[in-house]
């Protein structure tokens, strides 16, 4: 495509917000979860072989759980697009004039004249009705759409990941330092993964690993002092 010299590259992350959400939200539940559920098991005196079956049996359920939520709820999102094109479709065949009409009245609100609303309303129905009115009316387009599959595999693998980091540390850690190391480790690795989703969103990176570190060991501190209350009651 041909470039003016007055253009010049532009880098959003918008368009990765889809797999970004899942990924982010994978990987970060995978190291909480699964590092407060060792500290916790950690802190009520369990063995080495008890952690090792807690963490992984942690790792699997919830690579699963996070599989098929994100694939209900995602399909919901789905659905409830195409029922809304499918609406918007039935319209503008019963109605294009009512259609051009409201689509004009949308860039109107946004600040265009009345005369040049209607110009560009009455262009983009000649060319795509159905696409100006995904985009302009229902905020539905290719950067946001609902893609279920790709949000279900991203959290599974994402999460199985994150899991993984916190689970290796107590495998390879002594025994007597399992909770301090696994606490250490996992918040480096969550202020890892905040910096980096901030980056690759372009958003604020100092806050993203503040925020995911500071909750992730609030996470940590409550399971490991309930494990630590039922550890003395045992």
């Amino acid at each position: 495509m041909k470039r003016s010299k007055f253009t010049h590259p532009e880098h959003h992350g918008i368009e990765r917000i889809g797999w970004l959400r899942a990924g982010v939200l994978g990987s970060n539940d995978g190291i909480v979860s699964t590092a407060s559920l060792i500290v916790g098991v950690a802190a009520a005196n369990a063995s080495a072989g008890e952690i090792l079956v807690a963490g992984t049996a942690g790792l699997v359920a919830g690579a699963m759980s996070m599989a098929a939520g994100e694939y209900v709820s995602v399909s919901s999102q789905a659905d409830a697009e195409a029922a809304n094109l499918a609406r918007e479709r039935e319209e503008l065949v019963a109605d294009p004039a009512g259609e051009r009409a409201e689509l004009a009245a949308i860039y109107v609100a946004r600040g265009l004249s009345r005369e040049l609303a209607d110009e560009v309303a009455t262009q983009l129905m000649e060319k795509d009705p159905l696409g100006a009115h995904a985009r302009d009316e229902l905020a539905i387009c290719s950067t946001t759409v609902a893609r279920p599959i790709q949000a279900a595999i991203t959290s599974a693998i994402t999460f199985s990941t994150g899991a993984a980091l916190p689970l290796l540390v107590a495998v390879l850690a002594p025994h007597s330092l399992t909770i301090p190391a696994t606490a250490l480790a996992s918040l480096i690795c969550l202020a890892a993964l905040g910096g980096l989703s901030a980056r690759i969103g372009g958003a604020d990176i100092v806050k993203a690993m503040l925020r995911v570190t500071f909750w992730g060991a609030v996470a940590m501190a409550v399971t490991a002092a309930i494990g630590t209350v039922f550890g003395v009651a045992a």
